[in-house]
């Protein structure tokens, strides 16, 4: 950690500021007298510009960053088609998605992060809280998600996205509202 915290170029009490920490318990995280939490971890990431990979001493090689569209797998969930455009346990996943056209049961997504969708084929109609805007091919949207958000394929076909998203763990991550705070999506699918 202490690598990493040099190599940004922040003294230990500029990182324990940005971290909310106090620097006696960031030097104790460093020296190891202390083990950090999941999200004090993804916290120190983001400070340090780094992945919580990293940060745990973990290493990548060249062939762990390329993903074969041949060799990722599909996961349905919804009538939405989804395939790992990423390396899974990064900061940011990537996803290759195609949404049906139709309504998706006035489903409104909240949740910490951010969220950066490119339309690859077809139309999307993407409301932002109260903000609504049909995306066609080539269009794109880079919005903070815990506005209010849902996503409609309004082209015959559907719509084919890219879509990267920021990993952030939290209690609300998974939280899902249809007109009633606490509708929880199904457990283990992708959130869009």
């Amino acid at each position: 950690m202490r690598l990493l915290r040099r190599r940004s170029g922040l003294s230990l009490e500029a990182s324990a500021r940005r971290a909310g920490l106090s620097p006696a318990h960031l030097s104790r995280l460093e020296t190891g007298k202390r083990q950090p939490s999941l999200p004090l971890l993804l916290t120190l990431a983001r400070v340090y510009g780094t992945t919580v990979g990293e940060l745990l001493g973990e290493t990548t090689t060249a062939a762990d960053a390329i993903v074969r569209s041949d060799e990722a797998p599909t996961v349905d969930a919804g009538g939405w088609h989804y395939r790992q455009a990423g390396q899974a346990g990064r900061a940011m996943q990537a996803l290759q998605v195609h949404v049906p056209r139709g309504p998706q049961r006035d489903l409104v997504r909240v949740h910490p992060g951010e969220e950066w969708i490119h339309v690859r084929r077809g139309a999307l109609r993407l409301t932002l809280g109260q903000v609504t805007g049909t995306l066609a091919a080539g269009d794109s949207a880079h919005f903070d998600s815990l506005t209010p958000h849902r996503l409609e394929a309004v082209s015959a076909e559907g719509a084919d996205l890219l879509f990267v998203h920021t990993l952030l763990q939290s209690p609300t991550a998974d939280l899902c509202v249809t007109g009633h705070a606490g509708h929880a999506a199904p457990g283990g699918t992708p959130r869009h």
